[in-house]
């Protein structure tokens, strides 16, 4: 029998390859689903299920093309929703046999009502691994608030009483020694402070997870699970119901996305379509020079995330800006998170444009050193920290003002036009973002701190708020 954990750092995303005697499953696949059949006919293997753990909302799962690709069978946790293609809505404790081992559905709605953690028995019959899903995670659990952006009269306090008596009827009467494997790690919006580890055992968490402590009532449970959690992006919502109803096959999304454009034609479909001009490069090269009225989110971060969190429209057009041989890849990752038309690449890239003799704009960057000395010139300069509440008052510079990224529109009413702003994250990334984005609406007065907050501390040349550890990554 073969475990493997196929792990994707943007989306903080794991899905799952599990094999025996032939015969393989596939647990929450990503939207692309080529590596998942590779894996099976290198090892000569047939995919026999793909087992959804829930209708994720945080990234469009593969499920719908790995099923027409590979014959297997979908199958889902009780639910009563209308599911647009073919599928199996399984039962609490049916058994689905792989190879010579088997896995066993187990119900556990509270992070949506159809939640399911499946359970590998191996070839011995021993309990071996469960597959978690959203439920549980390492050092914490699923939060019980999504399902009712999508499901109206599911309130985040009904969900959360079935989550904990999910936990404590289902999961921990489990051995100890049973493999956690979740469907997140640290850095996804799913939960609110996940663990950098992506498994462990079912005893250890036991002893370290919160929300599997065997003296936390039902009430006290409910009010820690509710507590310090954000409204989910928006896109969060539109994912599930792509995940339910199905959607376009990523091979039509990438050949509507890989179309090569002149700097001609490229300039006149983002005229005739007002097409969002989306580039990917590195914040420091975008920095330098850009397409007016571009916005810039690197492709080497967590672009997927920042996408869904940022463009509102999931069927928004947008043309690209990518470095050279990464036009694929930037498609396929929007297309994880439902951003399904792109419909075409500037050829040539930047280089191309800036040949043709088209304008460019730019965004002005400091040191830290200059920044440190520009504050020392003016104590009551404008500083603009772009990170997460939760990061912000963990430490942050004083007199610094919080202007989240991920409620750029709530937060670009503290800024002033005619002011000027040195703009900050954690280490550069969604400070270009935010000055990409206010530069593209008018505001050309935001000048970007190289380094982020990382490199502010550690010159230790400013003045920063006592640490306080956050209780919450959201």
């Amino acid at each position: 029998m073969k475990v493997e954990q196929i792990y994707t750092g943007c989306l903080a995303q794991g899905a799952y390859y599990i094999e025996s005697n032939g015969e393989a499953a596939i647990i929450d696949p990503l939207r692309e689903v080529h590596a998942y059949i590779e894996m099976a006919e290198k090892r000569n293997a047939k995919i026999k299920y793909i087992f959804e753990t829930h209708f994720h909302a945080d990234f469009v799962s593969g499920h719908v093309d790995l099923a027409k690709k590979s014959g297997a069978e979908i199958v889902f946790g009780p639910t009563k929703m209308d599911i647009g293609y073919t599928c199996t809505v399984g039962k609490d404790g049916q058994v689905f046999k792989l190879g010579d081992a088997s896995l066993t559905l187990i119900h556990t709605p509270g992070h949506t009502m159809e939640s399911s953690c499946f359970l590998l028995k191996d070839e011995t019959g021993k309990e071996t691994a469960i597959f978690t899903g959203d439920t549980l995670f390492i050092g914490d659990v699923g939060r019980p608030d999504l399902a009712q952006h999508v499901i109206a009269d599911l309130t985040e306090e009904k969900l959360a009483a079935h989550l904990y008596d999910s936990l404590r009827e289902k999961i921990m009467p489990l051995n100890d020694d049973i493999i956690v494997y979740p469907a997140h790690g640290a850095g996804s919006a799913c939960g609110k402070n996940l663990s950098k580890e992506t498994s462990d055992t079912l005893g250890n968490q036991k002893k370290t997870n919160y929300a599997l402590q065997p003296n936390l009532t039902k009430e006290a449970f409910i009010k820690e699970v509710l507590s310090g959690l954000m409204p989910p992006p928006n896109y969060f919502p539109k994912n599930v119901l792509m995940n339910i109803n199905g959607y376009d096959s990523i091979d039509e999304v990438i050949d509507r996305g890989t179309k090569a454009l002149s700097v001609a034609a490229f300039e006149a479909i983002a005229e005739q379509k007002s097409a969002l001009i989306l580039d990917t490069r590195n914040p420091e090269e975008f920095a330098k020079a850009f397409i007016p009225n571009s916005i810039n989110i690197g492709i080497n971060g967590s672009f997927a995330v920042w996408v869904g969190t940022l463009i509102p429209d999931i069927k928004q057009q947008i043309l690209l800006i990518t470095d050279n041989g990464l036009e694929e890849e930037v498609i396929t990752r929007l297309a994880r998170v439902g951003y399904d038309f792109a419909i075409g690449y500037l050829d040539g890239g930047i280089e191309a444009w800036i040949k043709a003799a088209k304008e460019t704009e730019s965004i002005p960057t400091v040191t830290v050193e200059e920044f440190a000395n520009l504050e020392v010139q003016n104590p009551d300069i404008n500083i603009l920290d772009v990170r997460k509440n939760s990061e912000y008052y963990s430490e942050h510079i004083i007199n610094a003002i919080n202007a989240p990224l991920d409620y750029i529109n709530d937060s670009m009413v503290q800024v002033d036009k005619n002011k000027t702003y040195y703009v900050h994250c954690a280490g550069g990334y969604r400070s270009m973002i935010f000055a990409s984005i206010l530069k593209a609406r008018g505001y050309d007065n935001l000048i970007n701190v190289n380094g982020g907050f990382a490199a502010i501390k550690a010159s230790e040349k400013f003045k920063i708020t006592d640490y306080i550890c956050p209780t919450t990554m959201l």
